[in-house]
């Protein structure tokens, strides 16, 4: 199949949906498709990835809020290089406008929306949950849910990478829901990328002995990820326990996190580590993953730590909690610092050895290998029921002609 995916999301800085996109422009060829991801950028370019991996840019303006991102505002545009592209599928992964310029293209292809964001989650829910129930809320935004029902209605299928986004989706009214969970680099993370020796490097910077608790948190620095109140629960569990904290990363807040960690001895704001094999030494190495964000609707970072053998402090919600292994790390209740704060001492008092032992078993995850092989089967069904559906449109259209005929 030739893939067309429209990525609103993709970015050269960014960070999830990046890692996810870089990993299917190197999957495609093993699959035995050809995948073009379309994304918005400074100016027209055609980059060719390798076999049957190409980035297509499209001039667009960047985002006020995130200027690293840019986002699609000409539909000709699009369509025109939907037309140029000519795919079997094309995959939208933003539920905003350019999903509606995707189910407005008037191409033959069978089409999905990937979820890669959860914008209740990530907005409404966290600037209104301490006001009303998400029922509630759910009201006050029902403009929203009839807009995804519409998207619904123009696409064959909607992908999510949980369980829970997809009921939630369901349970809005949009049937064509399915959940297609992703996965991890196969071989890049592992236990074995331990290292004792930058374990206590980490700690000696952060001016601790070997017997403190290494805590690291990784992702963009915007606020949906919470990562102020994850320094802040971090900082104050310090105050009586051996602990730090060093957050990996790069984005709008970064210049805020640096302020705040300022004030906190034991915590302290890396950039973005783009060395994959750096990073997962870093996970192996630490004692715990810790995450705010409970609008994840994959999490790669966490399923990340999870095959480095590393425990999770993760939000009750959300996609992080997902890959909690039991008896290796604490769930805490979402957007709560007093919760997050009371799951670090948790996870000290019980035990942060024990519970890397538990991790390290638990280590083999399902791979982005595995993700793509069942993504794209899935699209190729798609694929074969659209076929199907003309073949059966020019039947009856035939029988009609047939029968007027003899009637004529």
């Amino acid at each position: 199949m030739r893939i067309a995916d429209l990525c609103a999301f993709y970015t050269p800085s960014g960070g999830g949906v990046r890692t996810y996109v870089e990993a299917k422009l190197r999957a495609a060829s093993r699959f035995g498709h050809e995948v073009i991801v379309i994304a918005p950028g400074r100016h027209h370019e055609v980059i060719r990835r390798g076999p049957g991996a190409i980035l297509v840019t499209i001039p667009a303006p960047q985002l006020p809020v995130d200027r690293r991102y840019r986002y699609f505002n000409d539909e000709a545009a699009v369509h025109a290089a939907l037309d140029a592209w000519q795919p079997d599928h094309v995959e939208a992964s933003s539920p905003w406008s350019s999903a509606t310029m995707v189910g407005r293209w008037h191409g033959a292809a069978s089409r999905s929306l990937v979820m890669h964001s959860d914008p209740m989650a990530a907005y409404a829910y966290r600037w209104l949950g301490g006001f009303a129930p998400r029922s509630v809320i759910d009201r006050w935004f029902a403009w929203f849910w009839r807009h995804l029902r519409g998207l619904g209605r123009m696409f064959d299928s909607v992908v999510s990478a949980n369980a829970e986004l997809t009921n939630r989706l369901r349970d809005a009214g949009i049937a064509n829901c399915e959940t297609v969970r992703m996965g991890v680099e196969a071989g890049r993370f592992s236990p074995a990328m331990r290292s004792t020796r930058l374990r206590e490097e980490m700690l000696g910077a952060l001016g601790l002995g070997a017997d403190a608790t290494l805590l690291v948190g990784a992702g963009r620095f915007s606020a949906e990820k919470r990562w102020e109140m994850v320094l802040r629960a971090t900082g104050e569990a310090a105050r009586g326990r051996k602990v730090g904290l060093v957050l990996v990363g790069d984005g709008a807040r970064k210049a805020r996190l640096e302020l705040l960690a300022e004030r906190l001895p034991t915590t302290a704001i890396l950039s973005r580590i783009d060395d994959r094999d750096e990073l997962a030494r870093l996970f192996a190495s630490a004692d715990a993953l810790v995450h705010g964000c409970e609008a994840e609707t994959f999490c790669m970072v966490a399923a990340e730590a999870r095959a480095s053998g590393l425990p999770l402090i993760v939000p009750s919600c959300g996609a992080a909690a997902d890959q909690l292994v039991a008896g290796a790390g604490m769930l805490y209740r979402a957007a709560s610092e007093v919760s997050l704060e009371r799951a670090i001492d948790r996870f000290i008092d019980r035990g942060p050895e024990l519970q890397r032992a538990a991790a390290a078993r638990a280590s083999q995850v399902r791979t982005i290998d595995e993700h793509f092989a069942e993504l794209f089967e899935r699209y190729e069904a798609l694929g074969s029921q659209a076929i199907a559906g003309e073949a059966t449109a020019v039947d009856v259209a035939g029988l009609a002609s047939a029968q007027q005929l003899a009637m004529g």
